[in-house]
């Protein structure tokens, strides 16, 4: 094996490493941002780990955020919750950084 060949082999498994990295604070922010939807929709125990595992799930569906933030902003507006589409983005980009730093530290 030639050392290009070990430098291509090293760069792939660090992009794979990176990108199951990436894969796993996405779907941890999806679960937190979903605990904290949860709690303003008023859902505590059981029914609040459920719509998080939703979250994630809805987070699979398509590349990117709006998936999540489409369906948290259908479920504010079903139960009359008044928060913004910048509020939920907000605490989007507030979840991703726990994510990042829980999934970094784990």
């Amino acid at each position: 094996m030639t050392t290009f060949d070990e430098r291509e082999q090293a760069f792939e498994a660090k992009f794979k490493h990176d990108e199951e990295l990436l894969f796993r604070i996405y779907v941890r922010r999806a679960r937190l941002v979903g605990e904290w939807a949860a709690e303003q929709l008023g859902l505590t125990g059981d029914e609040a780990a459920a719509y998080a595992k939703e979250m994630v799930s809805e987070d699979l569906k398509e590349p990117g955020h709006q998936d999540i933030l489409a369906r948290i902003m259908a479920d504010f507006t079903a139960k009359g919750i008044d928060v913004s589409a910048h509020r939920v983005e907000k605490e989007m980009e507030h979840t991703l950084e726990v994510a990042r730093q829980q999934v970094m530290t784990a």
